[in-house]
């Protein structure tokens, strides 16, 4: 059994806690590959409703254990309507592409 120093082993702590709650590289270069609309998008409505609803999904799992973490829960809602926000502009935009997105994202609309 290896015996950490405390600067190696708070780095070890925050490396396994950042990759058990946030969006890693591999999981958000997945979802926008899903959605992309072409090979160098990153902007497009699709993907930022795709990177969001990751968000959401990994966010809401996180309010599942921690219920009083009021402060994230409020992060949560923003991300919410930013998605809404962006959904309503591309189903004005493209009904095809909006129908295509929920469709393929499992969203309920």
């Amino acid at each position: 059994m290896r015996v950490y120093t405390t600067p190696e082993l708070l780095r070890k702590l925050r490396e396994y806690a950042i990759h058990k709650t946030m969006l890693t590289k591999q999981k958000k270069k997945k979802a926008i590959t899903e959605v992309a609309v072409h090979a160098t998008d990153t902007g497009s409505p699709e993907v930022q409703v795709a990177l969001l609803s990751k968000k959401i999904d990994e966010l809401a799992s996180h309010l599942k254990k921690h219920l009083k973490d009021k402060h994230s829960r409020r992060g949560l809602l923003q991300m919410v309507a930013d998605r809404r926000t962006h959904l309503k502009y591309l189903e004005g935009k493209d009904k095809k592409r909006y129908s295509a997105l929920v469709k393929k994202l499992g969203l309920k609309k």
